[in-house]
């Protein structure tokens, strides 16, 4: 067993995992990863046959789950959902905000709506789970995890909306950790790269429909399972932020050293 693998089950068997957005790519990878260290997850998810697979293919490995069919942006489902898990297994130690959706469109295309939607599911998703779950995670003492992207460091064109909400889930959970300080909660923040998920397959185009335009991407797509073991490590060591792969800290650090040049880069990729 690796080093990292010992650590996580040291610091993760028995405890509480309620993940959102569940039901595939990162959050189905992450229902495995922390089921892997022993970890009891609680998958939440908007569609109820996917996270159903998700959670019985996590307990037919050996891990422990159960699925709970929530929606996000319904604030009282957030907090139906977050006391059914706290009344299952006694509380909650680690949330991790997964849940998003995207959008394919230039911004002059795009109808406030979509926008709307887009910050709906990624941001106020978080807030609505997060206020559910903070008096459970204050009682033990536990870890938030929100997964932003390498959108929320860095411009995005062709994602106008969807790199707002992740600008903005920064804002948000920065502050938090700040009011959290000497609580014993820690605050993690994700920003992978792109990541090869079915994301881009659900998006909505500019007019809320299916998108015209390709999802393109400025680096190569890093495998959900390598996200989520990231995650988990992440989460084990109660890190402020996680840039991954490599090529999601080069972005980082471009877009702030030069971001015109970064601005130039970016558009020729995703533009072309």
């Amino acid at each position: 067993m690796s080093d990292a693998r010992a650590r996580a089950r040291s610091e993760l068997a028995g405890r509480v995992v309620l993940i959102t957005g569940a039901a595939g790519g990162i959050g189905t990878a992450l229902a495995h990863r922390f089921a892997d260290a022993g970890a009891r997850v609680a998958l939440g998810d908007l569609d109820p046959a996917r996270l159903a697979a998700t959670a019985d293919s996590t307990v037919g490995d050996g891990g422990t789950a159960i699925a709970i069919p929530f929606d996000v942006t319904d604030t009282d489902a957030c907090r139906a959902a977050v006391a059914h898990v706290a009344a299952e297994w006694g509380g909650i130690d680690v949330l991790v905000n997964n849940a998003g959706i995207t959008h394919l469109s230039l911004f002059r295309d795009t109808d406030p709506s979509v926008i709307r939607r887009v910050v709906d599911v990624n941001l106020f998703g978080a807030v609505n789970v997060t206020s559910a779950a903070l008096p459970y995670l204050l009682a033990s003492r536990g870890r938030i995890v929100t997964v932003s992207s390498v959108a929320g460091v860095a411009p995005l064109a062709s994602r106008t909306g969807y790199s707002a909400a992740k600008h903005a889930l920064h804002g948000l959970f920065d502050s938090l950790r700040a009011e959290l300080r000497g609580s014993g909660v820690s605050v993690t923040i994700i920003c992978p790269q792109f990541v090869n998920t079915a994301i881009g397959d659900r998006a909505l185009g500019g007019d809320g429909g299916p998108p015209t335009m390709p999802r393109t991407t400025t680096g190569r797509a890093v495998e959900p399972d390598d996200v989520a073991t990231a995650i988990v490590d992440a989460t084990v060591r109660r890190r402020r932020i996680l840039l991954y792969p490599r090529d999601a800290k080069v972005s980082y650090l471009v877009a702030r050293a030069a971001p015109a040049l970064y601005e130039r880069m970016m558009a020729k990729r995703i533009l072309g």
